[in-house]
């Protein structure tokens, strides 16, 4: 645990964020990032479309403080669908609502979120919120649910480590949700601190979020939770179209070829961009012995 709060502590910390993004994704960080372009993350989600794979783009970046830099975001994600489409990939997009100007305005949020929406619409593609630390989930949630009266092409994501997550599940039924354990360091009052906790009430959701009929993502590396979900759709008649996994680029390549090669739905997130540093800080605190992606990118250069 010790380990997993430092490296969620260097993911905030601005002096060494901006240190690490004047090298570039250099120390490890292009072994799960696909680029700082748009058509670097296109190269990439054709390569994986080629395997029988599946993909989902997050072009990276969190906070924004101004409404400029707000819209800038929105015209990046428009951008990025066109090119899904000119470049005809399977592939959607992944998003975060405070990129959108959530924190400075909600309406700014809406109106950027609506434009891309809207595009996303036109080129018949899904659109995904990705879920931020707990301070944004009731934002979040209630974005969504105005989203929800007026477009079916958008979802969210709900984190298993949160005590509420199994009420989120059932206020989403029918919605299309990308169901995690959770990367952010949250306290005591709202998680589950307990591994063995937090992996009961992830499975939990996900078989609860299938049983309602609605489309769940399942996305995890643990072939223990893939296997139990496999068998748990089997058991219960839920056919294959119905869920899918998902799994981050860069991780567990040969079981995420293994899983489309059996007739599931592998989809694997693509993040690209110049803000990878935060990104990379918390796949590490999720699994420390990552850091080897660092050593061999120091030594590469």
């Amino acid at each position: 645990m010790i380990t997993r709060n430092f490296f969620l502590f260097l993911s905030q910390n601005a002096f060494i964020k901006n240190k690490a993004t004047k090298w570039g994704p250099k120390f490890g960080a292009k072994s799960v990032i696909a680029g700082e372009t748009i058509e670097e993350a296109m190269e990439t989600a054709r390569m994986l479309n080629e395997k029988g794979l599946s993909a989902t783009v997050d072009h990276l970046g969190e906070f924004v403080y101004n409404k400029a830099e707000a819209d800038d975001a929105a015209d990046y994600c428009i951008r990025t669908l066109d090119a899904m489409a000119s470049f005809g990939v399977d592939c959607n997009l992944s998003l975060k609502l405070t990129q959108l100007g959530l924190d400075i305005d909600r309406s700014i949020c809406m109106q950027n979120m609506r434009a891309i929406l809207d595009k996303a619409k036109k080129h018949n593609n899904f659109v995904r919120i990705d879920m931020e630390d707990s301070s944004h989930l009731e934002p979040t949630l209630s974005v969504l649910q105005e989203l929800r009266k007026e477009y079916d092409n958008v979802g969210t994501a709900i984190q298993g480590y949160l005590y509420r997550a199994e009420q989120d599940v059932e206020a989403l039924k029918g919605t299309n949700i990308r169901l995690i354990k959770g990367a952010y360091n949250e306290p005591p009052e709202v998680a589950y601190q307990d591994n063995d906790e937090v992996y009961k009430n992830y499975l939990a959701i996900i078989k609860q979020h299938m049983l309602n009929g609605s489309y769940a993502a399942v996305a995890t590396h643990d072939h223990h939770i893939i296997a139990e979900i496999k068998a748990f759709a089997e058991e219960h008649g839920i056919e294959k179209d119905r869920f899918e996994f998902q799994m981050l680029y860069g991780f567990r390549n040969e079981l995420q070829e293994e899983i489309a090669s059996e007739g599931y739905k592998m989809r694997v997130y693509i993040p690209f961009g110049k803000d990878w540093y935060g990104y990379f800080m918390r796949r590490l605190a999720e699994r420390p012995q990552n850091i080897t992606f660092a050593v061999r990118g120091l030594l590469s250069k």
